[in-house]
């Protein structure tokens, strides 16, 4: 892991998330996401939004079989949740973060 001088950590958390256009289940993913990634990680995320219906080899590249799709890329180990992430203790549970 990477640590800055006053002994915090560094290392970027790195997000891909799959959607198809703009359903109302994508839209909360997106929301969802956005609200935890605001809260808890601060401005220390990337989050990568992949429209399957426009980029169709990275959603075959990566195995999505279901919409939307959350793959957590960085820090590692990778994890992935589906659904729309509107249960915000069990999207902290699996992307080891705290409340």
């Amino acid at each position: 892991m990477d640590y800055s001088a006053d002994g915090t950590n560094t290392t970027k958390h790195k997000f891909m998330l799959f959607v198809s256009g703009m359903s109302v289940k994508s839209g909360h993913a997106i929301e969802n996401l956005r609200r935890i990634c605001d809260i808890y990680l601060e401005d220390n995320y990337e989050l990568e939004i992949v429209d399957i219906n426009r980029d169709t080899e990275l959603a075959i590249k990566h195995q999505i079989v279901a919409i939307p799709t959350l793959i957590k890329i960085q820090p590692a180990p990778r994890r992935i949740i589906l659904g729309d992430l509107s249960d915000k203790e069990k999207v902290l549970k699996i992307l080891n973060l705290s409340e």
